[in-house]
């Protein structure tokens, strides 16, 4: 029996990529075998799919019904036709995470969980204040990556084509290419405009990695977590076994710059840091609520500290806003994404694939994170030039040269020697910003 929960995707964006769009599709339709080839059965069936599961039952104030007789009323001579329809229709809705995919894009957006993919990695959304799109983050050792790409950055031109108005989709398109070709970005950061040529690449992406560090404390498993694919619990277990049997003073969990992945994933991960409470909950357009917990089955109680940024989205909030509401964990960084929705992956009679926006998701203490994104416990922003030099050389990461893990292992130093009786409990989740003078 498929449980429907793997198939759900809390992926921030479309990532652009030669074979994939959004890391674990799922839900595949029965109607991939019952449905004609007609353009117009096509129409219908995504009018259907909306008209079942999308989140919001007002449909954006839309009368759903009066669109479908608006588009089936259509004739359609060709299949391109109907696809301008389908997207045009989901326009109504006025949600990017709600998106069509004609073939070669559905079968482009399911990733070998190998995690091998061919494409410059970057993860976009639509940017609604500047109608342009936005970078959620770029993937860890891809082109983007190396080229100095930064989570918020706007994309104004792909290859000197104005960005304003694009479509996701269409973005894809341009960006997307053969290894070894060369796509031009212009990028606006604060008042200034760069171009960017990336050459595309094969992208091998291993989620986890995992390191034992040396502290005043004694050792410290620091574990940087990239996205949360099929196979990222399974190498985070193998992670937190080896240095528990190393003896481990406490762990610091890196979800910087991580836009996301599968519900399940975010889930299976959070049990193993917490022996219980509530992880998350998920609420669809009739009120239903499905409540995920912990169960009892914690891989170490040792002392967590996590470190986020703008670039942590979807599943690294369920994450660390669950260890966070649950006292699990101290967060350090600056705030998170914001993105609180939950989408389901269908395929289509033709081939073709629909992203569907089903569900809300709240943290344990009933926060919806949606465009508000989740403040750190304690906040430390990286200078233009710390990120950069941190993108330039990723071996700095987790190091001395990281203001950030810097911090975090001050903080972590403080729960360690709390715990052992060396030192009075302190309030580290109240550590202010900045002391004032």
């Amino acid at each position: 029996m498929v449980n429907p929960k793997r198939g759900l995707v809390l992926g921030a964006t479309a990532l652009v990529l030669t074979t994939a769009a959004v890391a674990g599709a799922g839900l595949l339709s029965q109607s991939q075998a019952l449905m004609g080839d007609s353009p117009k059965e096509l129409v219908d069936e995504v009018w259907q799919i909306i008209n079942r599961q999308y989140v919001d039952a007002t449909f954006n104030g839309e009368d759903w019904r009066s669109i479908r007789s608006e588009y089936l009323d259509r004739t359609y001579s060709d299949k391109e036709e109907a696809y301008g329809a389908i997207r045009e229709m989901l326009e109504r809705l006025e949600d990017p995470y709600t998106r069509f995919m004609n073939p070669d894009e559905f079968q482009s957006m399911q990733i070998d969980t190998s995690g091998e993919l061919t494409g410059v990695g970057i993860q976009i959304a639509k940017d609604e204040e500047t109608d342009r799109l936005i970078v959620v983050s770029p993937i860890e050792d891809s082109p983007a990556f190396e080229a100095g790409i930064l989570a918020k950055d706007i994309i104004m031109e792909i290859d000197g084509l104005d960005t304003e108005g694009m479509d996701v989709n269409d973005a894809v398109k341009l960006i997307r290419g053969e290894e070894g070709t060369e796509v031009t970005l212009t990028i606006k950061r604060g008042s200034q405009e760069i171009d960017y040529p990336i050459s595309r690449a094969r992208i091998e992406i291993h989620p986890v990695r995992a390191r034992l560090e040396s502290s005043p404390i004694g050792p410290v498993g620091f574990i940087r977590l990239n996205q949360f694919s099929a196979n990222a619990a399974g190498e985070m277990r193998e992670a937190i076994e080896d240095f528990e049997n190393q003896n481990v003073e406490g762990y610091i969990l890196d979800l910087r710059s991580n836009p996301g992945g599968l519900l399940y994933s975010s889930i299976e991960i959070a049990r193993m840091w917490m022996d219980n409470g509530k992880i998350v909950s998920t609420v669809n357009r009739r009120g239903t609520v499905d409540e995920e917990a912990a169960n009892n089955r914690a891989l170490t109680d040792k002392p967590l500290v996590i470190l986020v940024d703008g670039g942590s989205a979807s599943a690294s909030e369920i994450l660390s806003g669950a260890l966070q509401d649950n006292d699990r964990a101290v967060l350090v960084g600056t705030k998170t994404f914001g993105k609180g929705l939950v989408q389901s992956v269908r395929g289509l009679g033709d081939g073709s694939g629909l992203a569907v926006t089903i569900a809300k998701y709240l943290t344990p203490s009933g926060r919806d994170i949606n465009e508000e994104g989740i403040p750190p416990d304690v906040v430390l922003e990286l200078s233009e030039e710390e990120r950069k030099e941190l993108q330039r050389d990723r071996t700095r990461l987790g190091t001395p040269d990281d203001p950030q893990y810097v911090k975090a292992l001050d903080i972590l130093t403080q729960e360690v020697r709390v715990r052992q009786g060396e030192m009075p409990d302190v309030q580290v989740n109240a550590i202010p910003e900045a002391s004032p003078n």
